[in-house]
């Protein structure tokens, strides 16, 4: 089935999340050491169909990129040498973190589980990849 990834990179740990095959839905999917990730996602491919990667980008309040936005280029020029057949959209992260922490509230996760990272890399991945799927669903209108 074909799926969109969408990616929170970061220096440690990558979130992941992944769209339904309708492409309408993002779920959280994983949290992965960055180092990683790669191998993750080849091992992924080998069951689904991936037909872009949505990646996180790094921007400042003036809309520059910010110091973090060097290692995710890096990650993006290796992602797109492995995966070359598949496009990638970057989009805009900041507040996404912010984003995961409310949602993690609103759905009344303890505050002990709240300060598990992980869970917020993987839930600011998936509001990465929803902010992508409404834009692209909006476009079909």
């Amino acid at each position: 089935m074909n799926r969109i990834i969408g990616i929170d990179f970061g220096r440690k740990r990558t979130g992941l999340a992944v769209s339904d095959p309708l492409m309408v839905f993002a779920s959280a999917l994983d949290t992965v050491h960055s180092a990683n990730i790669i191998d993750y996602l080849q091992k992924y491919a080998q069951n689904e169909t991936i037909v872009r990667f949505v990646v996180g980008y790094p921007m400042n309040l003036d809309n520059t990129p910010s110091e973090a936005a060097r290692d995710v280029d890096a990650f993006l020029n290796l992602l797109k040498k492995k995966f070359p057949d598949v496009p990638v959209t970057l989009e805009d992260e900041r507040f996404t973190s912010v984003l995961a922490h409310r949602a993690m509230i609103d759905g009344g996760m303890r505050k002990m589980a709240r300060r598990e990272k992980a869970a917020v890399d993987k839930i600011s991945a998936a509001i990465i990849l929803q902010t992508y799927l409404d834009r692209a669903d909006a476009v079909k209108m």
